[in-house]
Formats: structure tokens, sequence, C-alpha cells
């Protein structure tokens, strides 16, 4: 069933003036940099990390392609999705704190990966209604077909998809999944390269709906919204973001095939809590940020189709995670403690 609907929020000019990114900071995984930024809506930069080079190797695709806080935004879970590693780290001190996988093997066996996507360490309520281990995390194994459940010891608590075999049959078979959006009700949210589907899973792993995207074909990192639409990204270029409902019904598209708002290769839409729209431009170096009430882009960082590594420029940003003003304002003063003041 789908949640209750939010009060509405401001958009367009309002929204933008008073702050594109709605009071917070947005994480970025600037995967071909092997770093992790925290930007403001002034666009300036309150925190970095780069993933130590045991974790991402020299190659630059092996770097982060997603982040995520975990609950209370104590850790960031990342994943080296070519580097086939899971690895959380403390952002106070830089530490490796955890991980999953091996540096540069792919693999199915326990403890090895084949392209990582999306880690998420569960809240405890999730776990609790999930009926898995407190600090589970979940990730998508894109290239052995199966989403993980992983105990904090890294044993493999639960699994769907059966490895190796890309067929869609949820829960039994995933074609190539590369979403595994956990939701408040201990379910999860499957976004599947291979036929395009995105299905919710109830937390015993029950189809509750299975839907073929309408008009895309390589869905990335399916979102559900609070009034129970779905939020997609489609990773093509030209790209688009796609809000449909579980049924089919599409309610918005942003697809422009040329100009400044013309996206190459968006791997991730998120809502933010002002109602604007931010996305992962990968192909284009940027993130964005439109209003969906007139398809414009009211806030970018990066510049559009220019690769960079400085304070102002992104090269395949690959990866977002939306954090509130406490959350920024703790890491920024920890980066500045780290350089004296």
């Amino acid at each position: 069933p789908a949640a209750p609907a939010t009060p509405a929020a401001p958009s367009g000019a309002a929204a933008a003036a008073a702050d594109p990114l709605a009071g917070g900071a947005l994480l970025i995984a600037d995967r071909y940099n092997h770093r992790l930024l925290l930007v403001d809506g002034q666009k300036r930069l309150l925190w970095s990390y780069r993933l130590p080079s045991a974790w991402a190797g020299s190659r630059p695709a092996n770097g982060p392609d997603d982040a995520f806080f975990t609950p209370g935004y104590a850790t960031i879970l990342t994943n080296a999705e070519d580097n086939h590693v899971i690895v959380e780290i403390d952002p106070l001190t830089g530490r490796v704190v955890w991980h999953y996988g091996h540096p540069g093997v792919a693999a199915s066996a326990p403890g090895y990966l084949n392209g990582p996507d999306d880690a998420y360490r569960l809240s405890v309520e999730e776990a609790r209604l999930a009926g898995v281990p407190q600090g589970t995390t979940t990730v998508a194994d894109i290239r052995n077909c199966r989403i993980l459940f992983l105990a904090p010891d890294g044993r493999i608590v639960r699994q769907y998809g059966t490895t190796g075999a890309c067929l869609h049959r949820p829960p039994i078979y995933l074609a190539s999944p590369n979403g595994d959006t956990p939701l408040p009700d201990g379910g999860m949210l499957v976004t599947e390269i291979g036929g395009s589907h995105v299905l919710r899973l109830s937390p015993e792993g029950k189809v509750l709906w299975d839907l073929k995207l309408p008009g895309l074909t390589y869905p990335s990192d399916a979102q559900l919204l609070p009034d129970g639409s779905i939020l997609v990204a489609g990773y093509t270029d030209p790209g688009q973001v796609l809000r449909v409902t579980p049924g089919g019904r599409v309610l918005w598209r942003y697809a422009p095939t040329s100009g400044g708002g013309r996206l190459r290769l968006p791997s991730l839409a998120i809502r933010l809590p002002n109602g604007l729209i931010a996305v992962n431009d990968d192909g284009n170096h940027r993130v964005v940020v439109i209003d969906p009430a007139t398809d414009g882009i009211v806030w970018q960082f990066g510049e559009t189709g220019v690769p960079g590594g400085d304070a102002s420029h992104l090269n395949v940003p690959d990866g977002m995670n939306w954090v509130p003003a406490a959350v920024a304002a703790r890491l920024a003063a920890s980066a500045q403690a780290a350089q004296g003041g």
C-alpha cells in the first residue's frame, strides 16, 4: 500500500532561492577521482575523503560507485563496483571499520562479490521487521545476479536471486539487479537491469508488485517516494528520469535530447525534502537539481562535460546521499580541525 502523502513542499524558484539542497548537503561519490565529497547548497566543499588504494586500486573506474550514511550518520558505506568490495569508513577519522569482498577479485563464493552496487545498512527497525540480525548490510551483487544480506560477521543471512542465474523470476531469480533500496516496512525496492523491472518485496521476500518500466531500457537505483510512486534514473545517453506509479502510469518524465538539460548516463535520482530532484549525471561529470514543475535545472555542481579533480569539478559522479545540516556541520568541523582550524 502507498505511504501517506507528505505535505506539499515549496518548489521551483522559491525552493531554489531558499536553498536548493533544502538546508542540507550532498555526499557525492566521485568515482574516477576515488573520493567522497560533501557539498552544500552554496557549492562549498565541506569535507572530502579519498578511498585508500588498498580498496580502490589504481584504475580510475575502481573508485566509489555509491556512498550512503549508515543509520545515525556515524559511518559511511561505499561500494567499489569494479573492484568488487564494500568498505565502511568512519568519516571523522578516515578509518576503515568494516569491509566485505576481496579487492580486484570477482567471484561468487562466500566473502566475494562481482560488481557490488548500492550497499545499505539496515536500521534496527528494518532489520527487526525483515527478521535479520541487527547491523545487517544489503548489497546488489550485479553480475552474480543476487541480492545479499550480510551480518556484521560477514555471514550471508539471506539471499534473493540464484547465484549466476540471471533470469527474471523474482525473488528466486533476478536479472542483473543494481538497486536494493531498503523500505521502512522491512521490505525492499529492487531494480533489475535485465528487462527493465522494478519490484517491491515484502519483509519476507514476497513480490508485492512487479513493474516493467515504460520507455526506459536501463533502469538504475529506483527510489520509493512518500506517495508510493517510484523515481528511477535511466542510464542511457541521452538519459532520463522517470516518476511512475506501481501500475505503470507515468507521472513525470525528464528526458531532454539536446541543450544544457540533456543528461548523459544518469545513475541515481533522489527527491530532496523541498520537492526538487537531485540527479547524478555521470557522463556529464556533474550533479544537478531539477525542478519537476518547470523541468529546469536550478543548481549544478561540476562543469558540464568537463572532468576534473579540484574542489569544483567531478569525474564520473556515480552516487549521492542527502544529509541534514547538523551532519554536514559536524563533518565540516572535523575537516577544519584536521587542517588545524
